[in-house]
């Protein structure tokens, strides 16, 4: 398993692309496959990969802010950034898996709480990577002293990017303190978000454009559109269809070509991919999407 994901992020690397992210959960989540199923610990991978690879950023899409403290992880991610040479992206989110957190025994707050302690933990870990010694008084969270040492390679800090859609709250919070936002859904859900994230921009005084747009979107290439669609159901398992609409870029390397530039046009920035599995959807995808949608 090790040997495979190492193969994957160097082969990633080789192929140009600017990131590769892992999970931050425990056990296998649902649609995906059975929780007994193998589960790499997100951070320790990511310490793994910075050893094979040079060039490429290293990211959790994203960290549950509950599994850690966040001096702790404020740490785990400095040291990242450092023994990388810079090339940590911090993906950290209120967290969702209720079932996940249970299993290990994790605190599980309601979703107010868990988003009133994301909004404390990122202020925190930019406390911890900024300040020589940090003092931070929360109603969650409260540090007296803490260091940080070394501090992360990059200036000023590691980009942090907050993971989650929630209107009235996530996106505020991207708003004020997020370097970069991660995604979900169609071009038209896309395309209520960023309104909703413009809005929000506005009224804490923060310049939109400075906010890296990113989207995460399940990846499936076939020769013809109707041969991928029907391994659909297949792929999302016990998922509705008006939900798979909301997570796949599918069809010919035509189809999904015209798709990414629709996102493209509707906001987003950056563009994550699952490409499921590797062999079948990496290359294509990559000689026949990326480097046409670049020349």
């Amino acid at each position: 398993m090790a040997e495979s994901l190492e193969r994957l992020v160097v082969k990633v690397e080789a192929s140009g692309f600017d990131s590769f992210w892992v999970m931050d959960h425990f056990h296998q989540i649902q649609y995906v496959g059975a929780p007994k199923e193998p589960m790499l610990e997100g951070w320790t991978t990511l310490a793994a990969l910075s050893g094979v690879t040079s060039k490429i950023k290293l990211g959790t899409l994203v960290t549950g802010n509950i599994y850690r403290y966040p001096s702790v992880l404020a740490k785990i991610g400095a040291t990242l950034d450092v023994m990388s040479k810079g090339r940590l992206f911090m993906g950290i989110g209120a967290a969702w898996n209720e079932e996940e957190a249970s299993a290990y025994g994790i605190p599980f707050p309601p979703t107010k709480e868990r988003l009133q302690r994301l909004e404390e933990a990122i202020q925190v870990i930019k406390m911890m990577w900024t300040e020589e010694r940090t003092n931070f008084d929360g109603r969650y969270y409260k540090l007296h002293g803490a260091y940080c040492n070394p501090k992360p390679v990059q200036k000023p800090h590691p980009p942090i990017m907050v993971g989650g859609s929630g209107e009235k709250q996530t996106l505020r919070i991207v708003a004020k303190y997020a370097d970069a936002c991660n995604l979900f859904g169609s071009v038209e859900t896309i395309e209520n978000k960023l309104r909703i994230l413009r809005d929000h921009c506005k009224r804490v005084g923060r310049n939109y454009d400075e906010i890296l747009k990113t989207k995460l979107g399940r990846i499936a290439i076939g020769k013809s559109r109707s041969e991928v669609e029907k391994d659909i159901p297949e792929i999302f398992k016990g998922v509705s269809p008006d939900r798979i609409k909301e997570m796949i870029i599918f069809g010919t390397p035509e189809d999904v070509r015209r798709q990414v530039e629709r996102f493209r046009d509707a906001g987003i920035e950056y563009l994550i991919v699952n490409c499921g599995r590797e062999s079948d959807v990496l290359d294509p995808f990559s000689t026949e999407v990326v480097q046409q949608l670049s020349d």
